[in-house]
């Protein structure tokens, strides 16, 4: 009797090993393009961020958002670096999204003036994004 006890007890301490659930929950963060390509989990958080300065008159613009596999979590959040209050400096514009579907997206943007879209981008970031 013991011996079938102390196997079905090891057995059921084996399938427990084996179900442990190995997605990964803490957010991805991305600052530049060599972070790409960038591989999720169903549920898991994306944080974009890249340098921006909208007085100059350009703006990052989200030409592709990987719709397919991504999900926006709010519109653009621009912070500036500056503590002092300066006109003009520098900050960042950050977007957060969340893997909703598996497959491989696209996410793209460009930096540049929303009037001139005509002209090259002074910047862009191409990412592919796979989610499983």
């Amino acid at each position: 009797m013991t011996i079938r006890r102390t196997a079905l007890l090891s057995g059921l301490a084996l399938l427990a090993a084996c179900s442990h659930d190995t997605t990964r929950t803490e957010p991805v963060v991305v600052e530049k393009q060599s972070q790409c390509p960038i591989d999720l989990d169903i549920g898991q958080a994306l944080t974009l961020t890249l340098p921006s300065n909208p007085s100059t008159g350009y703006r990052w613009q989200v030409q592709d958002a990987a719709g397919s596999v991504l999900g926006a979590l709010g519109p653009e959040v621009y912070r500036s670096n500056d503590n002092d209050g300066m006109v003009g400096s520098d900050g960042q514009s950050t977007w957060r999204f969340r893997a909703k579907a598996a497959g491989q997206g696209r996410l793209l943007l460009v930096y540049q003036q929303p009037w001139a879209p005509q002209e090259t981008p002074a910047q862009r970031l191409d990412c592919v994004v796979r989610v499983r």
